[in-house]
């Protein structure tokens, strides 16, 4: 059955199985995600190539490679991975040799987009003649054997190989792209007879089965669907508050009903309890944000067999309380009593404590209202009465209101106008203050040595001055009012010792030659208006110096 062309066959098959291989890996890498559900029963018919090499103990006849064989076999799929495989293998006899084997055994597959590996381990019985047949007998369906005829023996299958699935027919139809097997058979074709040419003697051949060929798939294998697991807060509803009791559900869908299912929960505020699909949380511990909690759920450790929940929850801090204050009356008469009511308010109903205290009189009370005192209080004074609340987290508030005395109103603090000096005698020093306005500068002085804590305003003021020139007229004016009042503030400085810092000088509007000077009390307000700052960094005062002073030259 061997012809020398087809010696080296099974090197050439198995070079370009590995390449097929190869490229189905790559191929099926990138194509994983998209894999089709796989079939339930697949249905192969092929071409078989059988090389083995092997001869008979102890006579040595000599067993060739089958270049033109079959192979069939029908494979059921438990699951998508695993299986059972029926495999009927035949090497039609020829010159010197034939088998039959019938095996079966497990399959294991990994279903890809278009590609399918595969590996299988088959065991079973093996027909097989003996060698040097010398010829057929067509009426029959087996060999005449005078040597060593057709005999049962034992046969291992261990090999896989790569399907290719085309994408017509709905999936139906595939291309087995290559099958590579390791193929062990052994017969016992009973005691060598001598008398009788090479007849009897053990096989044991070993050898490397390829096949290729059709592939029919039937049915499918749907995966179920994964667990799929989902947790939410389910209590308490709202706002969430240190020391309140949070209960986490988690709803696992998909899981199988004649499985138990497994709870585990996690969270990164600390060690949680719970081993069903209800975990429960007391926050008495947490201080105020954001806490994450983690189910977990399984039925098994295979992937599609076990999921995780997350879920998050915040924990808000307690409000502090708030408060209004009022007085009924507002105002009394020094003696009577005033209520005073508070009204606190916890945005978290915490309970509440009252407190209240007064700047004047006295006050009862430590609910949310109280009795102010105002016995001693003095007439036409202002009491100011605080309401405080503090919460049992400590947290507090205060407003505050206030309640009138009655009694005379006290006395206004007003200016005064002190005596006015005139600068019309002095034709050449119109702004000099001369020896006659020393008696109304000594009245001046002495006012305001009395009342040391009064200011003095000195207002200087001038005629028209008639110069070439409005503009100039005007600003000459302005200026000797503005010189008057500082040579007026000179004197009473360097004269009379009055705090420099303690008088202002200011332009007026009286239209006259003159100096008006206002004692300001503390308290009291000047009336700026028609009244001009002067700067006085910029206007000098002018000492006071006889008129017939002069500077006198000295001839060398």
């Amino acid at each position: 059955m061997s012809y020398r062309p087809f010696r080296n066959i099974g090197r050439y098959l198995v070079a370009a199985c590995a390449v097929s291989f190869g490229v189905a890996s790559v191929s099926a890498q990138s194509t994983l995600p998209n894999a089709p559900s796989p079939s339930r029963v697949d249905i192969f018919a092929g071409y078989s190539y059988f090389g083995t090499h092997s001869d008979i103990q102890p006579t040595g006849q000599q067993f060739s490679s089958v270049n033109i064989g079959a192979m069939g076999s029908v494979a059921y799929y438990f699951n998508r991975y695993v299986g059972g495989e029926v495999a009927v293998m035949a090497g039609p006899p020829g010159e010197n040799d034939g088998f039959f084997g019938y095996y079966a055994g497990p399959i294991f597959r990994l279903p890809l987009q278009n590609y399918t590996l595969f590996a299988h381990g088959l065991a079973g019985g093996v027909d097989g003649v003996g060698t040097n047949n010398p010829g057929y007998d067509y009426g029959s369906p087996r060999l005449l054997h005078p040597n060593n005829p057709y005999t049962w023996g034992v046969g291992l299958v261990a090999g896989g190989g790569i399907d290719y699935n085309f994408p017509f027919f709905n999936h139906r139809l595939g291309w087995r792209l290559f099958e590579a097997d390791y193929r062990y058979t052994h017969i016992d074709f009973g005691p060598a007879d001598p008398s009788i040419w090479k007849l009897g003697g053990r096989a044991n051949l070993n050898g490397v089965e390829l096949s290729s060929g059709l592939l029919f798939h039937f049915g499918s294998i749907v995966p179920p669907p994964p667990v799929m697991y989902s947790c939410a807060v389910t209590a308490p509803t709202g706002t969430i508050y240190p020391g309140d009791v949070v209960t986490i559900t988690g709803t696992a869908t998909e899981l199988r009903a004649n499985r138990n299912a497994t709870y585990r929960w996690t969270s990164d505020s600390g060690p949680v309890s719970g081993d069903s699909s209800v975990v429960i949380v007391d926050t008495k511990t947490f201080a105020a944000g954001t806490y994450t909690v983690k189910g977990h759920v399984e039925q098994g450790s295979r992937p599609g067999q076990f999921a995780d929940c997350s879920v998050q929850f915040t924990v808000t801090a307690f409000e502090p309380p708030t408060i209004s204050c009022s007085a009924n009356p507002s105002t009394v008469n020094a003696g009577d009593p005033s209520v005073i009511t508070a009204v606190g308010v916890s945005p978290q109903n915490r309970p509440l404590t009252y407190s209240y205290s007064s700047t004047a009189g006295s006050i009862s009370g430590d609910t949310s209202t109280a009795t102010l005192s105002t016995t001693g209080a003095a007439p036409g004074t202002t009491i100011t009465v605080t309401c405080n609340v503090v919460d049992d987290k400590g947290q507090t508030a205060s407003q505050q209101t206030t309640v009138g005395i009655n009694g005379p109103a006290p006395l206004a603090v007003v200016t005064s106008s002190l005596c006015t000096i005139t600068f019309n005698k002095d034709k050449a020093r119109p702004t000099r203050v001369d020896n006659e306005a020393k008696a109304c500068l000594d009245d001046i002085a002495l006012s305001a040595q009395r009342d040391t804590t009064a200011k003095l305003a000195i207002v200087g003021n001038s005629e028209p001055v008639e110069v070439y020139g409005r503009k100039r007229a005007a600003e000459l004016a302005d200026r000797r009012a503005a010189e008057r009042a500082v040579n007026e503030k000179e004197y009473l400085v360097n004269e009379k010792g009055l705090d420099a810092s303690n008088i202002s000088v200011y332009t007026g509007t009286a239209g006259t030659n003159s100096d008006a000077t206002i004692l300001i009390p503390a308290g009291a307000t000047l009336d700026l208006t028609g009244l001009t700052p002067v700067d006085e960094t910029q206007v000098k005062a002018v000492p006071r110096r006889p008129l017939g002073e002069r500077h006198h030259h000295h001839n060398k």
